[in-house]
């Protein structure tokens, strides 16, 4: 009977030692990176001078 009875407690005081959190888990926010939009004149420049360029070319010929 006492060995019954000491499995016992050794039984419960494993299950309450292992037993762990209750509480939710902690999860970490999500990391945002966001791109820096360039501004529109850096869109347009490109194409005035290749019209300029094209002008020249026109202008000489």
């Amino acid at each position: 009977m006492k060995k019954i009875a000491l499995a016992a407690a050794f039984a419960a005081a494993a299950t309450t030692a292992s037993a762990g959190n209750v509480s939710e888990p902690m999860m970490e926010a999500p990391v945002i990176v966001e791109e820096t939009a360039s501004s529109s004149a850096s869109g347009i420049l490109i194409p005035l001078l290749v019209l300029a360029v094209v002008a020249a070319a026109v202008a000489n010929n």
